[in-house]
């Protein structure tokens, strides 16, 4: 299958989503919902593009290290198409402005930190690392793409020095968890949180990376 640019129509705009017509055969459609300009879908990509993708947005695997035991940091955020506050990892888009940037990922994570976490980096002892430069959140669906991006943060963190004022526009969160591997473990093995509540695919890659240790230092 080969899609063209020429073969991508709009079908529904608006600043944050998009939903375009895929003609991927001659009278064959598929509608994709993507957060890109009709002019950068994934679909139309050459191999070396592709190959290249920049992804959309960042998700970020917290980590408290600075007590006795390490602790994975997330949030109970509501998520609109659930209808649900759901167990969360911080995560945002990418501006188009930093697009270009070479540091643009660790930068947005960084950024997304402060916003959802409260935490400013750059007053405290972390270390960052991208996991994964780009996955596909359902691509059955969606060409919307997530860096992962481990920030570990060896600095001791109070309850006090967390908060979600610096949330913006329509995000919408609740508490605070701080998962110790036991209670990581438990959440993974349920496939349910503490209130029984489904969880997001970045949630599940964020316990099991902290489970595995992959985010310890050599």
């Amino acid at each position: 299958m080969n899609i063209s640019k020429s073969n991508v129509k709009p079908v529904f705009q608006s600043p944050y989503i998009n939903v375009v017509d895929l003609e991927y055969a001659p009278g064959a459609h598929y509608l994709d919902a993507t957060r890109r300009n009709i002019d950068d879908i994934v679909a139309a990509k050459s191999d070396q593009e592709f190959m290249n993708l920049k992804p959309d947005a960042v998700t970020c695997i917290v980590i408290l290290n600075g007590g006795s035991n390490p602790e994975l940091l997330l949030s109970d955020e509501y998520r609109y198409p659930t209808g649900q506050f759901i167990l969360s990892p911080p995560a945002g888009l990418i501006d188009s402005q930093d697009k270009n940037d070479p540091n643009a990922i660790i930068g947005t994570a960084i950024r997304e930190v402060q916003e959802e976490t409260g935490l400013d980096l750059s007053k405290l002892e972390y270390r960052a690392e991208v996991v994964n430069r780009a996955v596909f959140s359902s691509p059955g669906m969606t060409d919307e793409s997530n860096a992962l991006v481990s920030i570990t943060i060896d600095s001791e963190i109070d309850d006090s020095a967390l908060s979600h004022e610096g949330a913006c526009g329509s995000e919408c969160f609740s508490n605070f968890h701080r998962l110790s591997i036991k209670d990581a473990r438990s959440i993974y093995k349920n496939g349910r949180d503490n209130k029984n509540r489904f969880y997001s695919v970045y949630t599940w890659v964020a316990l099991v990376y902290f489970i595995s240790g992959l985010w310890k230092e050599d």
